[in-house]
């Protein structure tokens, strides 16, 4: 029975991936830090299924003892301080979690079992930033406009030297963004789709956003997470991009979610500066080719399908609070 272990398992893509891997008959562990209050509530339904263990991005010896423990054949690096606003605030620590704990990560694997284990890492397409062409691809240049888009430079190319240096399998997955029912609320797809759901609600009044002209190349994060898994699976390590090819911009998000429930968004959407990026990102869109052609990957869920199962799931979400 193949055995995996999942850093950042409490997260959206954590979650998804446990599912997968558990579906495929996996052993999964997965990673959690010490914390005075608990957040299991996306892998809840998973608890009695999944080996929880403590260990930190931050403690070298802990990630040893943690790969030693669970004697693991794959290993998913999800864990990072992932918000990008947050990374403008807390720089150095997010530079701690995103960059440097890469590396705490391959060495571990190096000094235990640099063979023996396969490597994923969450690399973003945050590393473009200001694009050098549209669209991107595994060769574009990294140009990144945030502290967390400098951090998974670091990340991507420490492991990109550990599979050169110390022929590991190590892979990198440039995923564009990639949302559910399941993302975070400080995130613009839940914070629409949450706020739809309130004033669908009457719990709310208005919603405030920040730049609707901002595009992204949006998927649904269950999709994203079988490229992970495939990626470990092939002869050879390699990187690929993992995005569905198209690009939406804001106000059509909130156009598909207020519309899902008949209301019209104008009515309800106010625009605040203090949610605009000091550093926008320019065109982000990329080129799932190789994903297609050597992993066999394409993206199921649509972005009206996507932005549909976040409305239901926060009205039902919303409606229940009660």
């Amino acid at each position: 029975m193949p055995s995996a272990l999942i850093t950042g398992i409490t997260g959206q893509d954590g979650s998804y991936l446990a599912e997968l891997l558990l579906e495929k008959g996996y052993t999964v562990h997965g990673m959690v830090r010490r914390a005075s209050t608990e957040n299991f509530e996306r892998i809840h339904h998973l608890r009695d299924r999944v080996h929880l263990h403590q260990a930190d991005l931050l403690d070298q010896l802990s990630i040893i003892d943690l790969i030693k423990t669970t004697k693991p054949t794959e290993i998913y690096n999800l864990a990072a301080q992932s918000f990008v606003p947050t990374s403008w605030n807390q720089p150095v620590l997010t530079g701690e979690f995103t960059a440097i704990g890469v590396t705490r990560m391959l060495e571990a694997i190096r000094l235990i079992d640099v063979k023996g284990i396969r490597f994923y890492q969450a690399s973003s397409s945050e590393m473009f930033g200001k694009v050098q062409e549209v669209p991107q691809k595994e060769s574009t240049p990294l140009y990144p406009r945030s502290p967390y888009g400098v951090a998974k430079v670091y990340g991507h190319w420490i492991t990109i030297n550990y599979r050169e240096s110390y022929d590991m399998f190590a892979c990198s997955g440039i995923l564009f963004n990639h949302e559910s029912e399941r993302r975070g609320k400080e995130f613009v797809t839940r914070k629409v789709t949450d706020g739809v759901a309130r004033i669908k609600l009457g719990k709310q009044k208005k919603l405030k956003l920040g730049n609707l002209d901002a595009r992204r190349d949006w998927g649904f994060a269950g999709d994203y997470v079988e490229a992970m898994w495939l990626m470990l699976q092939q002869d050879k390590p390699d990187d690929y991009v993992v995005a569905t090819g198209e690009t939406h911009p804001v106000r059509e998000l909130v156009d598909l979610a207020f519309g899902h429930v008949g209301l019209k968004w104008q009515d309800h959407v106010e625009i605040d500066p203090a949610f605009f990026r000091p550093a926008e990102v320019d065109l982000l869109v990329g080129d799932p080719s190789k994903a297609k052609a050597k992993l066999g990957w394409i993206p199921k869920v649509s972005f009206p399908q996507l932005v549909a199962r976040m409305v239901d799931a926060d009205m039902k979400r919303v409606a229940a609070e009660n």
